[in-house]
């Protein structure tokens, strides 16, 4: 007899929390899965997806497409907000066992499991105090964003403004060389013309 099942972070039975997102038969085992979850459970959408994109495991990528698809099920199902939204639970099931087997000596076979498992992957909305929290901490990185942005347009500045004052002179340099090759070119045509006179 199957009944009302409960969910992880779900503490009556049938009630539905959050929004999910399953990959089914994901050819590896569910222990290894596991270690990817860990990092992501109960932290903000944004943050996992920067863990998943910079963990060096194969499991991240899967956990990661999985994440996506939960995103966007509570984005165009629910009508929630993407930046709102916070790891509620993930969790991996095992799948069925595929049986192999390796040769060995003396004709017998040694018999190898190829395991599957079942990734899920549950968000819901933040709460209005920890929503705060984040807010305030991206406006902060968006205050130093703005200033650095400040420091480098007025360095910009300053080196264009360098830039020209070392222009400036070595134009009057060309032109003062200009100058003197015209001069240089009168006094050749005076001295030809005196010595055309002699």
């Amino acid at each position: 007899m199957t009944g009302p099942k409960l969910n992880e972070k779900s503490f009556v039975a049938g009630e539905r929390s959050g929004t999910k997102a399953s990959a089914k038969y994901v050819r590896s085992s569910a222990s290894k899965a596991r270690v990817v979850l860990n990092l992501i459970r109960d932290k903000d959408v944004r943050s996992a997806d920067e863990i998943l994109a910079f963990t060096d495991r194969e499991m991240a990528v899967v956990v990661r497409k999985v994440l996506a698809s939960a995103v966007a099920n509570a984005v165009n199902n629910d009508g929630l907000d993407a930046d709102e939204l916070y790891v509620k639970a993930c969790f991996a099931d095992e799948g069925p066992t595929l049986r192999r087997f390796a040769a060995r000596a003396r004709g017998r076979g040694t018999r190898i499991n190829k395991r599957t498992c079942h990734i899920t992957v549950v968000v819901a909305r933040l709460d209005d105090d920890r929503l705060q929290v984040i807010q305030a901490k991206a406006d902060s990185r968006g205050g130093a964003t703005a200033r650095r942005r400040a420091r480098v347009e007025e360095s910009r500045k300053r080196a264009a403004s360098k830039k020209s004052e070392v222009t400036e002179p070595a134009d009057q340099v060309e032109e003062q060389e200009e100058v003197t090759s015209v001069n240089e070119e009168v006094v050749e045509a005076e001295a030809s013309e005196a010595g055309e006179e002699n």
